[in-house]
């Protein structure tokens, strides 16, 4: 019987109260989220996780001092194995988050440990970054050489229009306006979370692919003159940020006195941006500023459609081998160079 390691990565986040500031630490830690030199970097990481760890640690209080991230991500772990199962060969999906437990080196060597025969590397974030699936998928690499990992392994970059994702998030809309059509016609917000415009500019394809996702699923919906657009959440530091940003369009939206829906459509799982920034921040400030009614639709989670697409892009992935965004070959155009998919 064949062996197929899946390794899924996601962010991470603090287990426990304590956790959050070493956590913080491991973020601002990484070249691709502050590009400056070692040195300087792990001052700067320091001096920040320092002063944003009692922050944090209030958002977490309200999750009971700990992210969700990791059982939820194992919950799709579950489904995926589940959904990949065929008979003459075992799967099992490996979880590798990015900065707090399970880390990258510990689970290289389970995996080497396991002795697959093939690895498919899969970041749970639909878009690429470089600055999410490059800072996870670079990582894995110098892990899976340090613990003697020779199989041969296939990468599925990004997914931003697979049509499971796709399916599962315009249901999960669906879902939501219907209710929210009693409080008048509403607003979609597709909500992501930002970057820097500087980050965009070097060529990274994030944004372009967010606005692929967002689109995919308002075509997805047909409804008629639907209104909504795309923003950016989430803004730290004083660097200027891609937009709109999610908060000035929840005050627009009380301006013109519209029902607004929040779709998260650049994450899959819940944690802290959709179950404190959307759930509490974002209400609260949707009350603050006269908004009619306020709905956030659910994350894909483990919805059907969305487990059954991304088993099939694995699958195909692993018959395809290589790099490449889900379907195989190249999404983004030429102008795009952070992009890691071959043309």
């Amino acid at each position: 019987m064949s062996k197929r390691a899946i390794i899924l990565f996601n962010l991470g986040g603090p287990d426990k109260p304590e956790a959050v500031e070493p956590f913080l630490f491991n973020l601002f830690n990484d070249p691709a989220i502050i590009g400056a030199p070692g040195p300087i970097r792990y001052l700067i990481a320091r001096l920040i996780s320092r002063r944003r760890a009692p922050i944090a640690q209030e958002i977490y209080a309200n999750l009971g001092g700990g992210s969700p991230l990791l059982p939820n991500t194992q919950a799709q772990a579950r489904a995926l194995e589940m959904a990949l199962t065929q008979p003459g060969e075992e799967t099992r999906c490996f979880i590798a988050m990015r900065y707090w437990h399970p880390r990258a080196d510990d689970v290289a060597r389970e995996v080497a440990a396991w002795k697959p025969d093939r690895v498919v590397l899969v970041p749970l974030y639909p878009q690429y970054s470089k600055t999410t699936s490059g800072s996870s998928l670079k990582e894995w690499q110098k892990a899976a050489e340090a613990a003697g990992l020779t199989a041969p392994v296939s990468t599925l970059c990004c997914w931003p229009e697979e049509p499971g994702f796709i399916s599962a998030a315009a249901a999960l809309v669906r879902e939501t306006y219907a209710g929210a059509l009693a409080h008048g016609t509403p607003r979609v917000l597709f909500s992501a979370h930002g970057l820097p415009k500087k980050v965009i500019r070097s060529g990274d394809p994030y944004q372009f692919q967010v606005e692929k996702s967002a689109a995919a699923v308002v075509e997805a919906l047909g409804i008629p003159q639907l209104d909504w657009l795309v923003s950016y959440q989430s803004r730290v530091g004083p660097l200027e940020w891609i937009g709109p940003a999610t908060d000035d369009e929840i005050r627009r939206a009380g301006q013109d006195k519209v029902p607004l829906i929040v779709c998260p459509i650049a994450f899959v799982s819940d944690h802290s941006e959709t179950l404190v920034e959307l759930d509490i921040e974002y209400k609260h400030l949707a009350d603050e500023s006269g908004v009619p009614a306020y709905f956030r639709v659910p994350v894909v989670a483990t919805h059907p459609a969305f487990i059954d697409g991304l088993a099939r892009a694995i699958a195909l992935k692993d018959r395809q081998g290589g790099l490449s965004c889900a379907g195989g070959g190249r999404l983004c155009p030429a102008a795009f160079g952070q992009c890691p998919a071959r043309a």
